[in-house]
């Protein structure tokens, strides 16, 4: 099958666009014929293999985690699926055995893994996953559509509705709005909960974006300071959840932008890591910081459900055939863009 693959970590010059073998499904797996696949900035570590992504690249190893398709086989023991289904498939493979994907709580697997990353990914036309980690796409979704939306509406759906509990008289804060996170975020605060939303980016362009997208207000953090905007737009009270998936740069004047009983929510660092925390903050002012990691299965399942009646939807940039791969990841690079960066096999 034709694929885009690396056989060393670097720049965009080592994907490779070439043949590798077809996967081989296991009992309880399925074959998806790829229709659109999603580049993430996870994608973009693992290919220069930094922030814990190296790999050992003893063969040939494929990117990409998102993806949309149709299933061309399935397993001796699945049972849900069946082929011909157009399918969304979940990245994050749960190991179904530890106590707590037992319990249900599949989202806190001890041993998960991610596709594109410690498996061959999507950057292919084919890829097998476990039945599991497929839902069933309506109609209404395309399926570049549907390849944009699990790595960066999962967290967000995590962060704001069930660990966040935003509610709807409270604001929500969320970093670099012309990301996928960032888009996706915008919309789950504004259009499922209704909330109020403040955004932040980099450029004026983007900000006109970002309240098509349903963002209230949005800082433009290269003219202005964020804290003491959202000081101004608060009346000095600050928001009641943050979604970051940046990381360091911005942690100072957002942490100090967090409210009284304040949830400050992370599923990112692409900016950096270690950060200062003020624990006496914390206490003093009830605030939880917390991180996630995706979500759940069923997470997905209702985030597709949303899409299909049009209350949330993918924003994508610009699709790129697969052996273009390269320029996309120039362009992700970049961060000359607004939503999501699609690869059609």
């Amino acid at each position: 099958m034709k694929s885009i693959y690396i056989s060393e970590h670097g720049g965009p010059e080592v994907l490779t666009y070439g043949e590798m073998p077809d996967p081989v499904i296991g009992p309880n797996e399925i074959k998806v014929r790829v229709k659109a696949c999603s580049i993430n900035r996870v994608d973009i570590f693992t290919r220069m293999g930094v922030r814990g992504t190296r790999l050992a690249l003893d063969s040939p190893h494929i990117l990409g985690g998102d993806c949309a398709g149709e299933v061309t086989e399935i397993g001796s023991e699945v049972t849900r699926v069946k082929i011909a289904d157009r399918v969304v498939i979940n990245p994050k493979i749960s190991c179904s055995q530890c106590q707590y994907c037992i319990a249900g709580d599949d989202e806190l697997c001890i041993k998960p893994k991610m596709l594109g990353q410690n498996s061959n990914g999507s950057y292919a036309e084919y890829i097998n996953a476990p039945a599991t980690n497929a839902i069933i796409l309506p109609d209404s979704l395309s399926y570049e559509e549907a390849s944009a939306m699990p790595t960066v509406f999962m967290p967000s759906w995590n962060i704001l509705i069930r660990r966040g509990k935003l509610r709807p008289w409270e604001t929500a804060l969320i970093l670099s709005a012309s990301s996928g996170v960032g888009s996706a975020a915008i919309q789950i605060a504004k259009n499922v909960v209704g909330a109020r939303v403040i955004a932040t980016t980099s450029t004026q362009e983007k900000a006109s974006m970002a309240k098509q997208m349903g963002a209230d207000h949005v800082i433009n953090y290269a003219e202005e300071d964020i804290e003491q905007r959202v000081k101004e737009l608060t009346g000095g009270r600050g928001v009641d959840v943050v979604v970051d998936h940046v990381g360091a740069e911005f942690w100072p004047a957002t942490s100090r932008s967090l409210a009284t009983g304040g949830r400050y929510g992370i599923c990112g660092v692409t900016t950096g890591y270690l950060v200062n925390l003020q624990i006496g903050q914390l206490f003093l002012r009830n605030q939880t910081v917390f991180g996630v990691f995706m979500g759940r299965r069923d997470d997905l399942r209702q985030i597709i459900d949303l899409a299909d009646k049009g209350m949330i939807k993918a924003v994508i940039h610009q699709i790129f055939p697969l052996k273009k791969a390269e320029k996309a990841h120039n362009i992700m690079e970049s961060q000359n863009f607004f939503g999501k960066l699609i690869l059609k096999p």
